[in-house]
């Protein structure tokens, strides 16, 4: 069997059934890569962390943190798609997403402020500053009068025929992050490249 590391083409097995690699001296479990290959097929099948847990019979924390894995590479796999389209790009627009159990006039800075580009049929996403990164004070009425005022009057964008794809991927991510609680903000990004992946496999 090759190494999962360097590719050489020898490993050898040791007692505690792992194997080693003849080049690099790293060793690896099979049982852990079959594992890890189950939870990812049943990741990209949709299935959540709670479903994934009882399907398997692993602690729910153990597939908690193979998701944020699986997430993070999508970031990787998602940033090398847009390189290889980018000069496909016909149209983007904003999108700022506030969770429907927040008031959009005392909740305004936790706004989640993304760029959406889009091209043949496809979407990429961009995560834009938050909020907090320019000290808003969300007590502040009159920072928050200009803040909404902003909002209204200025906002990137150039559509054409690809405004449904992007108007479709809004409503796609709506829907899909609906069944997460909680998202935290240095999390939200991983989620947002998650039903940016999905909604391309459309």
């Amino acid at each position: 069997m090759k190494c999962i590391y360097c590719s050489h083409s020898y490993t050898y097995l040791l007692h505690n059934q792992q194997r080693k690699c003849s080049r690099c001296k790293r060793k690896f479990s099979l049982k852990k890569l079959e594992r890890e290959a189950k939870l990812k097929a049943l990741f990209q099948e949709g299935k959540n962390a709670t479903q994934a847990s009882k399907q398997t019979g692993m602690h729910i924390v153990t597939v908690q943190k193979y998701y944020e894995r699986f997430r993070k590479e999508l970031v990787v796999l998602c940033d090398r798609s847009y390189q290889l389209h980018s000069h496909l790009v016909t149209d983007y627009d904003e999108y700022l997403y506030l969770p429907k159990s927040l008031d959009p006039h005392t909740d305004i800075s936790k706004l989640k402020h993304f760029l959406t580009m889009a091209y043949e049929g496809k979407v990429y996403t961009l995560m834009m500053p938050s909020l907090q990164r320019f000290r808003f004070d969300s007590q502040n009425a009159q920072e928050q009068k200009l803040l909404e005022k902003y909002l209204r009057y200025n906002t990137i964008s150039k559509l054409s025929t690809q405004r449904s794809t992007i108007r479709n991927f809004w409503d796609h991510f709506e829907n899909f992050i609906l069944q997460y609680k909680g998202v935290s903000d240095a999390q939200f990004v991983y989620y947002l490249k998650e039903a940016e992946w999905r909604f391309n496999k459309l």
